[in-house]
């Protein structure tokens, strides 16, 4: 009994010195991982998942240009908007890529340090620039605020015990990439995808839409869009960026209310 509150007592103190204050969001998050860190695994997994995946050149296909242009006008809001809000510090380490990958699945994400990927899988959901503007500035929202780092923190403490990454990366270098690649909702190997919290989900529900209206998009698409996902959601099988981004019907309340 003694050696259980021993390690909860050294687990509590883990989090309360690793809680840091998020510039974007204003709140505290559980930060095991420095956000370098994070960038320099983000880029190797990226550039891995590149190699593995189909990307569809831009040059000879509408819908990747499309990818690259929503990404480009919404990279380029949010340096401006950054900058007047002396923010810039934010985007240390952001080099920002869109690509649109052959894909099935019914998914989008964006790595720290600016890697975004669109599923064609996720097109006919989306339908039209505005929409797909909308889940793409909502995943930027998720790398700003950096909710993956308080995801992947929150695995490393639950399943390997808040251990430094570069430890975790020698002794169980696997199981850290799941954990890596789960947090921010490319795949996961660990049976289940570690869904955003609702807090972290209004977060970027908040700043994706001002992140889109910024860079000149119909932000009020986002209200179809949710009730199309809310529609495959009802399915047996949930598709896997419904499975880390819930639709229902509060999440669209919310949204009306934002705008």
């Amino acid at each position: 009994m003694k050696v259980k509150v021993f390690l909860i007592s050294i687990i509590a103190g883990v989090v309360l010195y690793a809680c840091t204050t998020n510039a974007i969001t204003g709140r505290s998050q559980l930060s095991l991982v420095s956000e370098s860190e994070v960038q320099a695994m983000a880029l190797t997994q990226y550039k891995q998942f590149l190699t593995e995946n189909k990307v569809v050149a831009p040059t000879k296909n509408n819908n990747a240009e499309m990818v690259q242009r929503i990404g480009k006008r919404i990279s380029t809001a949010i340096t401006k908007y950054y900058t007047e809000q002396g923010l810039s510090n934010e985007l240390q380490g952001y080099n920002w890529e869109y690509n649109l990958v052959d894909s099935k699945e019914v998914n989008a994400w964006c790595m720290p340090g600016g890697k975004i990927v669109v599923y064609t899988g996720i097109l006919p959901v989306t339908q039209n620039e505005d929409a797909l503007a909308v889940v793409m500035g909502h995943e930027i929202a998720h790398a700003l605020a950096r909710h993956g780092n308080e995801r992947m923190s929150e695995g490393l403490l639950q399943q390997l015990g808040g251990v430094a990454l570069s430890t975790a990366l020698s002794t169980k270098k696997k199981e850290t990439q799941d954990i890596f690649m789960a947090a921010y909702g490319v795949s996961s190997q660990l049976g289940v995808m570690l869904p955003h919290s609702r807090k972290q989900e209004l977060e970027a529900d908040k700043f994706g839409l001002r992140y889109a209206a910024l860079a000149g998009y119909n932000v009020r698409e986002a209200i179809p869009l949710w009730q199309r996902m809310e529609k495959l959601s009802q399915g047996q099988a949930p598709p896997e960026f419904l499975s880390t981004h819930p639709a229902e019907q509060k999440r669209i309340n919310e949204l009306q209310k934002i705008m």
